[in-house]
């Protein structure tokens, strides 16, 4: 419950402090006077979107700050933020606005610790509840009257919920997974192909040897140079071993040589190793020249061969260029992807099993999801008729209302689209709520909406922002009486122009705008002020003064009968 609110230099307000106390608050004022702004200020506190112009004109700084009291939600919710209890009665919530430069920035805290956005979002549902007539938009949002139908169906509908949602993040995880070992295969697939590809073309090339392609070369020039070669072989061997012309060969000139050396060594002996010497030089010639000849007779031109080792040497280069760039490098790759292929091959190919499971989880989620619909549709029947029991004092008896559920498909929160269907008229067709309600009926249905709700868990204080705009005097009286039946079990501030509804109150705040002077009566700047309207007089005078169009007598005459059947109607609901 809402306890006080202190307000600074907030929009026109420089100066306020307020204390609501328990039941129905009702502030009222002419249009204009600034009963926004303080509501304004409470959604500021619980965390709401500003601007730079809810800081009061030549002040860079404001302050709204609230003070509510304490309950077990309240106390375990401080309790796993790790914030110190001020008192045992009271939480005080503070939001600091400041504007530099056109920037502007703000701080919260709870019991004097900074606190970041996301847990005021979550602290706020806790406080405070906002219902206004402009709340069309979120009757229109499915997300939103869903959330409101899963809370109507108490704890059972919410555990089904959970038991969906952890069913679809089961569903996520394993759709998730299968999607990941298809693109895995598709990839695995398309390095099978490569590598199979790559390891035929290298088996066809037949790659043993680092070195053919140098063997190759060798080979390559002695075909090319075949005459040359001859030539020159049978020239060693003429020199060597055999001259047709008159000069000596070299085999002939050893052979003298030994023989002047067989000569000497008669007479020296110490010559002997040198003549064994010439004899190994004379032996070794002949072999040389021996050989030379065979070497030079068996060399004959092979132009089918050249042929072959050129065509050779060209399929080695293009393996190199795309395996190399060395024959020792494509030959290392070509031994490597073989073992790769052979791991590609080994692994397991089948997802059916992933497949199997992603269906498991869908099957199950679907079931969740049913379920859930289930208890949807018995808790929409409820509400159906709870609603139209709620309505039907709020001089809507004809009215017919039902929650349509539509298939989807399955989510987090289910495989439901659901919408607030409404025929406000006999005879006429039933159609979505923010289609055909107006103004006042859909005053009177988020009143009763929220009457629906009030022995729900949630938040202590609701706020009805001008929810009675645009309805007649039957009606008001009608709107009067909900709320401060909603009062009885939570604190309900609300904003309003009818007199029938403010008469109502426990408290009763008039909100006006007044002039006052500053600087030395050299300025003049407009402010708003509250007035507690503690005793009767000062009520029923705000009360004629709201009912307008009359005399002052009439207006007096008739506050003075309102707060009379107020007064009544608490007594006839057991209040003292």
């Amino acid at each position: 419950m809402l306890l006080c609110l202190r307000i600074e230099n907030f929009a026109l307000i420089d100066q306020l402090e307020l204390e609501f106390g328990a039941g129905l608050n009702v502030l009222t004022g002419e249009t204009g006077a600034g009963k926004s702004i303080i509501l304004d200020a409470i959604d500021a506190i619980l965390g709401g979107k500003i601007s730079s112009r809810v800081i009061r004109t030549g002040t860079s700084r404001a302050l709204v700050e609230g003070t509510f009291s304490i309950n077990a939600i309240l106390s375990a919710w401080l309790s796993e933020q790790e914030i110190d209890l001020i008192d045992d009665n009271s939480i005080i919530i503070s939001r600091e606005i400041t504007a530099n430069n056109n920037n502007i920035r703000s701080r919260s805290r709870v019991n004097g610790v900074l606190v970041n956005r996301q847990m005021m979002g979550n602290l706020r549902d806790r406080l405070v509840e906002i219902t206004a007539q402009g709340q069309t938009v979120q009757v229109g949002q499915s997300a939103q009257v869903r959330d409101w139908l899963d809370l109507y169906g108490g704890d059972n509908l919410i555990q089904k919920r959970q038991q969906v949602a952890v069913a679809y993040s089961a569903y996520q995880q394993a759709y998730q997974t299968l999607e990941k070992r298809r693109t895995s295969e598709r990839e695995r697939l398309q390095q099978l192909d490569l590598l199979t590809y790559q390891v035929q073309e290298l088996s066809a090339a037949n790659l043993d040897d680092p070195q053919e392609m140098e063997l190759l070369n060798q080979e390559r020039e002695r075909l090319n140079h075949v005459v040359d070669l001859q030539q020159m072989s049978y020239k060693i061997y003429q020199s060597l071993y055999q001259n047709d012309a008159e000069s000596p060969t070299a085999a002939d000139l050893l052979g003298d040589s030994e023989t002047i050396l067989n000569h000497i060594v008669e007479f020296d002996s110490q010559l002997q190793p040198i003549l064994e010497l010439v004899r190994d030089a004379v032996a070794t010639v002949m072999e040389v020249g021996r050989q030379i000849s065979i070497y030079g007779e068996s060399l004959e031109a092979d132009p089918q061969r050249l042929e072959e080792v050129e065509e050779r040497i060209r399929e080695l280069k293009q393996i190199c260029r795309k395996y190399g760039p060395t024959l020792t490098e494509a030959i290392e790759y070509y031994q490597r992807i073989q073992i790769e292929l052979a791991e590609l091959n080994n692994q397991e190919q089948s997802i059916e099993s992933l497949e199997q499971q992603e269906q498991v989880c869908l099957q199950y989620l679907v079931q969740m999801s049913q379920q859930l619909t289930q208890l949807r549709q018995q808790t929409a029947a409820n509400l159906a008729s709870h609603l139209l029991a709620e309505l039907k004092p709020l001089a809507m008896e004809k009215v017919k209302f039902q929650v349509e559920i539509t298939p989807t498909s399955p989510t987090s929160t289910g495989a439901d689209k659901i919408t607030f269907m409404f025929s406000p008229n006999p005879g006429e067709p039933i159609q979505p709520l923010t289609e055909i309600a107006s103004g006042g009926e859909m005053s009177r249905f988020l009143l009763a909406l929220k009457a629906c709700f009030n022995q729900q868990d949630g938040a202590e204080t609701m706020i009805f922002d001008e929810i009675d705009v645009g309805v007649s005097g039957r009606v008001a009286q009608a709107i009067a009486e909900k709320l401060h039946q909603l009062s009885q079990n939570q604190q309900v501030l609300c904003v309003t122009h009818q007199p029938l509804v403010a008469a109502m109150a426990d408290r009763h705040f008039r909100v006006d705008k007044q002039v006052i002077n500053k600087n030395g009566n050299t300025e003049q700047r407009t402010v708003v002020r509250v007035t507690s309207l503690d005793n009767l007089k000062t009520r029923r005078d705000e009360l004629a003064q709201l009912a307008g169009g009359k005399s002052a007598n009439q207006a007096i005459a008739f506050a003075e009968s309102l707060l009379l059947q107020a007064a009544n109607h608490r007594q006839n609901n057991g209040e003292g």
